[in-house]
């Protein structure tokens, strides 16, 4: 079983930084993709930014040039740090893990529980 716990969101002004990060632990073999993604009131969860395991990233054309994805494999742990952020960016961000698992080396895709990040105008 693997489990990602979330932290740093919060209360911010527009034009203001947050930093989310997100650990993965359990029975881990390895980490692939990881990624964030988000929902706001009323709509439907979107991507935010996924990263390989080799640093390549990928982000949503309403976040490219504010958010930035990076990984530490070693901690096995995923961050997303936000710049400039705008009331449109409130929602509740979900970090996204594929993970290969002890001792199936099975694939599993994993949600952790949400971390709410609120931007005031």
């Amino acid at each position: 079983q693997v489990q990602l716990v979330e932290s740093g969101g919060g209360l911010v002004q527009t034009g203001g930084s947050l930093r989310l990060s997100c650990a993965a632990s359990g029975n881990i073999f390895r980490i692939n993709d990881m990624g964030w993604y988000r929902q706001a009131p009323g709509k439907q969860r979107e991507l935010v930014a996924v990263i390989t395991r080799g640093g390549s990233t990928n982000y949503a054309d309403s976040v490219k040039g504010r958010f930035t994805a990076s990984r530490d494999n070693a901690k096995n742990t995923v961050y997303l740090q936000m710049n400039s952020l705008k009331p449109e960016d409130t929602a509740v961000y979900y970090c996204n893990a594929r993970a290969i698992t002890i001792p199936t080396l099975r694939q599993l895709e994993v949600w952790g529980q949400g971390t709410l990040v609120t931007v005031s105008s």
